[in-house]
């Protein structure tokens, strides 16, 4: 008798390509985790930066999120592959001029602000691109899965990232630290020279430059509006990011100057939050399931500006430090799970291509922040 295998379960993991994707965003995001605790501690504790001079930092990296419908456009007229790697090698000899500069002694504000400028462009260009290859390398009913997956790894490096970052600036200083960051851009160009997935999209190049980069932009946005799904949660990541954007401007300042947190602490309560993200990208299969996808947005959108009290009342000392991580874990909890939920949602009742393209992808990592 002959004993027929039934069909074997294919998930994300079993795609090569995928692998390697998840591994690049992957290796990023941990490197850029060692930045965020080790930039604002050279800003403030080295360089003594002024609240303005923190405030125009901050503002700067985040500057280049206005090109994301740009980088849409663009992701989608050129090798999205080739925009990977060059994205990856800017943000690399950008992030190395900061350690070069400081042994030479002639490190300044002015130059953490073009580093900013040129790292959160590539980053624009980078998670364009990275967004709109997803749906080459994975069969559409496994875009869950593989969002998932992407969330579970991204908050485990994230989380990893802050933590080494604090024990880095502790043992070797912020500006050398952020070599780890620049190794991070490095290893992920080579994670993604080893992907191999076909590109619908580029068989059209010639057709789509024919038609004008603004035209391309304005027909997006139009499709956009006329998705009332996509349309509604686009509207309301904006409207977070914005009011986020005030308070993420001044987070570490306040942090390191007003409540005296040491650089190591900081990247402890940063730690906390990414594991609270990655609780939030385990679990966000079954939250969905039982309480659907509608509301585990809403309750992402209700969670990050609550989880903010606990900042306007905290003070010096221990306890408040633990307080701020146990918030910062709960909103990054239901930010994670609110956003592998819209975006699973949004390539679900749209063209994938003009979805990924539009959606305001350094906004809704702010946001999700």
């Amino acid at each position: 008798m002959t004993v027929t295998a039934g069909p074997r379960k294919t998930t994300a993991w079993a795609i090569p390509a995928y692998r390697y994707l998840l591994g690049s965003e992957a290796v990023t995001l941990a490197g850029s985790g060692v930045s965020a605790v080790a930039l604002p501690a050279l800003a403030v504790l080295e360089l003594r930066a002024t609240a303005g001079q923190v405030a125009t930092l901050a503002f700067l990296g985040q500057l280049p999120s206005t090109l994301a419908l740009w980088a849409g456009a663009m992701s989608d007229r050129h090798a999205k592959r080739f925009q990977l790697l060059i994205s990856d090698l800017v943000a690399a000899a950008a992030l190395t001029t900061i350690p070069a500069a400081a042994l030479a002694g002639v490190l300044t504000t002015g130059q953490l602000y073009g580093v900013a400028l040129a790292v959160g462009a590539a980053k624009v260009v980078r998670d364009a691109a990275a967004i709109s290859l997803l749906p080459t390398v994975v069969a559409p009913h496994l875009l869950h899965d593989a969002n998932s997956r992407l969330g579970a790894a991204s908050s485990v490096a994230d989380s990893a990232g802050s933590n080494v970052g604090a024990a880095l600036v502790g043992a070797v200083g912020a500006a050398r630290s952020l070599l780890v960051d620049a190794a991070s851009f490095l290893a992920s160009a080579c994670l993604v020279w080893r992907i191999r997935a076909p590109e619908p999209h580029a068989p059209r190049v010639g057709a789509v430059k024919q038609r004008g980069l603004i035209r391309d932009i304005a027909a997006g946005v139009r499709y956009v509006i006329g998705q009332p799904t996509i349309r509604t949660v686009i509207a309301a990541l904006a409207v977070l990011s914005f009011g986020l954007a005030l308070m993420n401007t001044f987070w570490a300042y306040y942090l390191l100057t007003a409540l005296g947190v040491s650089p190591t602490a900081f990247g402890v309560i940063m730690g906390a939050g990414g594991m609270g993200s990655l609780a939030g990208a385990l679990l966000t299969s079954r939250i969905t399931d039982r309480f659907g996808v509608g509301p585990v947005i809403i309750t992402g959108f209700v969670v990050s500006p609550l989880a903010q009290v606990p900042l306007l009342l905290a003070g010096p000392g221990r306890g408040w430090q633990i307080v701020l991580a146990a918030a910062l874990a709960v909103q990054l909890f239901w930010a994670t799970a609110a956003g592998v939920s819209q975006r699973t949602l949004s390539w679900g009742v749209s063209d994938l291509s003009q979805a990924t393209s539009l959606l305001p992808v350094d906004g809704v990592r702010l946001a999700l922040r």
